[in-house]
């Protein structure tokens, strides 16, 4: 399973917001913050708690990306 994060990047980009404001803000590890920029998979929690913050809805923020394909 493969997933990738850019629609978060681009959103933050249309938010003038940074990486370390969003991670001060949704309350996040660093090492969480890693793995999104590395496009792993993180928890349904932290993926909410960016969504509360950005006033998004997960497909806002992440995109499923078929490896099949």
């Amino acid at each position: 399973m493969a997933v990738s994060y850019d629609r978060l990047w681009k959103l933050l980009i249309d938010k003038k917001m940074s990486k370390v404001e969003l991670r001060k803000k949704a309350d996040i590890a660093p090492n969480t913050l890693t793995k999104l920029n590395r496009d792993e998979e993180v928890s349904m929690t932290i993926l909410c708690k960016i969504c509360h913050v950005l006033g998004a809805d997960f497909g806002d923020i992440v995109e499923y990306i078929d490896e099949d394909k």
